[in-house]
């Protein structure tokens, strides 16, 4: 790819994950993010809730796991016991009406709700699912709601086997689709890439009973793999590093970078990619660095290759031949050609 292409391609990426973390332009009604216990989408979550605070947009936090209301929350409502006909009523009484957005408040009067864990209501009522979302998205409103696919999914005895799987309805509705993942254990699974090393296995992968052991902090940040399915229906995928802001720091937001220019994701060779044009041409067919001083080079440069002659016209037309001795090891055989 030219680096023109690749810049652009790039930027175009970087520019989509803005603009579905910013909610512009209803880019994206119901984002799903999912995660596991290795890695949990909070500091993701985290970011919607403060860039729609900058936005002055409203947001709803919907709780199944949530204790307590989250900072940047502007209402937080209770999911655990209610029907989904009085949590669609709750939720709705929170969001201005359809007609009061576009006549009143205008386009640019934002909601975000925010639901902590789909799996409880994937369990208790998966046939019900797809239609609660849908209901609770319209003009004005984006959801974001978060979905562990690690954890056991128990479906009631009415669900027909070959009915599918609830998360398979979930991936298929979402507009935009977010797997988080741990930064420290994608390192070390690049490190042993490099090295041609087995990949190390981490978490529930890891087989031991009792803690899991894998997620570490000393690496900050997040791995955020993107999938934004478009009206046409052609996906854009990408992966980035996100590094949330500190806890209790000033309002902003996160940091954000391609995963593939990240410092720890820096191919083996790219130290060598400040080095001059000259060097670059030696280096260019080689798979280590020759490290020649001044001295060397020189002396390497000084050195007449043997048969030099033979790479220039003797005035027969016979240049590029090649000229070669017997020695006394040698066996001549009289029927090869002549050399």
């Amino acid at each position: 790819m030219a680096p023109s292409a690749q810049s652009h391609s790039r930027n175009h990426s970087l520019l989509l994950l803005q603009k579905l973390l910013n909610l512009r332009d209803s880019a994206s009604p119901l984002t799903l993010v999912l995660d596991t216990i290795e890695q949990s989408a909070a500091p993701l979550v985290r970011e919607f809730m403060g860039r729609a605070k900058i936005a002055r947009s409203k947001v709803i936090f919907i709780s199944f796991a949530t204790v307590r209301k989250p900072r940047d929350a502007d209402i937080f409502v209770r999911g655990r016991g209610k029907t989904l006909k009085a949590l669609k009523a709750e939720i709705a009484s929170h969001c201005p009406p359809p007609s009061a957005t576009a006549a009143k408040t205008g386009p640019s009067e934002k909601v975000l709700l925010i639901i902590d864990s789909l799996n409880p209501l994937a369990s208790s009522t998966p046939q019900l699912l797809s239609a609660f979302l849908l209901g609770i998205v319209g003009p004005g409103v984006s959801l974001v709601a978060v979905y562990h696919t690690d954890v056991p999914l128990v479906l009631p005895k009415t669900v027909n086997e070959y009915e599918p799987h609830p998360l398979t309805i979930l991936t298929h509705l979402a507009t935009a689709m977010f797997r988080v993942s741990s930064l420290y254990q994608a390192v070390e699974k690049k490190r042993a890439q490099n090295r041609s090393l087995p990949e190390p296995e981490f978490g529930l992968g890891e087989g031991r009973e009792g803690v899991l052991i894998g997620l570490r902090r000393d690496v900050p940040g997040i791995v955020v793999e993107m999938e934004m399915r478009r009206r046409s229906g052609r996906s854009v995928s990408e992966k980035f590093v996100f590094v949330p802001s500190l806890p209790g720091a000033t309002l902003g937001p996160g940091g954000i970078s391609l995963l593939s220019d990240h410092p720890l994701f820096a191919a083996p060779g790219d130290a060598e990619a400040k080095l001059t044009e000259s060097e670059e041409i030696e280096l260019m067919d080689a798979t280590f660095s020759l490290g020649l001083t001044e001295k060397q080079r020189r002396d390497r440069e000084g050195v007449v290759l043997p048969y030099f002659d033979a790479q220039t016209d003797v005035g027969s037309g016979e240049g590029g031949r090649i000229l070669y001795e017997l020695g006394r090891e040698d066996d001549f055989d009289d029927e090869e050609d002549e050399i």
